[in-house]
């Protein structure tokens, strides 16, 4: 004799999704997922648009984490560790914070940019010699 035990298994599968809808409704209740708002600092300034060189350039400063405690510089709200995304041209650069003192500058050796006057930022690039472009803040 055959003793199996026979499942009809569209009950069983109605009954299995179900829970797996319910523990997971739950779940996501309990823990909701991160959102996209949460990525950047809540201390993070909101985007600068200029004019530089004659084309728009978008300037973002992210705040970041300290790196390295025993600089004091904090002008400007920021810290080292900190660093800014120009997008110009269409090209996006990533700067880092520099830590000369004063007014925040950044940085990576070939482009940078400092705001000793927010409406007119200075931004350069260097090929053999700095070139510097006029940059003018807009609305």
């Amino acid at each position: 004799m055959n003793n199996r035990l026979v499942v009809n298994s569209r009950p069983f599968r109605w009954l299995l999704s179900l829970l797996i809808s319910v523990v997971l409704t739950l779940w996501w209740w309990i823990h909701p997922a991160p959102s996209l708002a949460a990525v950047g600092s809540a201390q993070d300034p909101a985007p600068a648009h200029f004019l530089c060189g004659g084309d728009p350039l978008i300037a973002e400063v992210y705040v970041g984490a300290v790196d390295a405690p025993g600089i004091p510089n904090t002008a400007g709200g920021t810290v080292p560790g900190a660093f800014m995304v120009l997008q110009w041209r269409g090209v996006n650069l990533q700067l880092p914070r520099t830590n000369n003192a004063g007014t925040p500058s950044y940085s990576d050796g070939r482009w940078w940019w400092q705001a000793l006057d927010p409406q007119h930022p200075d931004f350069a690039q260097r090929r053999g010699d700095w070139e510097n472009y006029s940059c003018d803040a807009q609305p």
